[in-house]
């Protein structure tokens, strides 16, 4: 009987007959397709995102505070809605009061209205808009203006015998106030305590810095431009 003969496999690693050395096999894991991992990872980040984002905007933020007991309030009101004007004049030159005085955010996204604030569509024109029958007056509204221009990092707008927003008085200058209550009877010159005047419809209060003569402030016309209708 014949016998057979067994051709041996080669080892791994080992050699084939031709002399070269055969290739190690190394066993890898299941194949991970890395598409669907990078999408939930940033699903993952993206929902971390999201949570940290709730967290920071739900948390009680703290209310802007009352000045010369005037709220902020998120609203413009309507029981008390009406409007007066204020004029600084220096040495002749009229000085326009800023846009956004009381509206805390800007005027572009604002959070909340004080009482007494002021549009830039309306120029020296001050809003007066208060949910009570309430009278407010022009310290009031200085004292506003001044709060709102500091925690604007616009600095500090006075109002006393010697400063009257950013001027500071000369010993050569004096202050001149001057009412114009809409009556007919055009600016009036007052005497008393500036701070004390309280605001009415369409009142025109007119500030005039000067060290010269005084003389009667520059007209305001609530029938022309962007006041009419107001």
């Amino acid at each position: 009987m014949a016998s057979s003969t067994r051709t041996k496999a080669p080892q791994k690693g080992g050699r084939s007959k031709s002399g070269r050395r055969l290739p190690l096999k190394v066993k890898t894991g299941p194949n991970i397709p890395l598409l669907p991992v990078a999408v939930a990872a940033i699903l993952v980040a993206f929902g971390i995102g999201l949570i940290i984002y709730k967290y920071v905007n739900d948390r009680p933020s703290t209310p802007p505070p009352v000045i010369a007991g005037i709220p902020c309030d998120h609203l413009e009101q309507t029981k008390t809605h009406y409007h007066a004007a204020l004029q600084i004049i220096h040495e002749g030159v009229l000085t326009p009061i800023p846009g956004g005085i009381g509206i805390q955010g800007g005027e572009a996204s604002p959070t909340c209205y004080y009482w007494l604030h002021v549009h830039s569509a309306y120029p020296d024109v001050i809003h007066i808009e208060s949910p009570a029958n309430d009278t407010f007056t022009l310290g009031q509204f200085f004292t506003v203006w001044d709060t709102w221009s500091k925690n604007s990092g616009r600095g500090p707008q006075p109002f006393d015998a010697t400063h009257v927003s950013t001027f500071t008085l000369t010993p050569s200058e004096k202050l001149v106030v001057y009412i114009d209550a809409g009556d007919g009877k055009g600016p009036q010159l007052f005497t008393g305590d500036p701070k004390s005047i309280v605001f009415t419809a369409h009142m025109v209060v007119s500030l005039e810095i000067t060290s010269g003569t005084p003389t009667k402030p520059p007209a305001f016309d609530w029938n022309s431009g962007p006041y009419k209708g107001l």
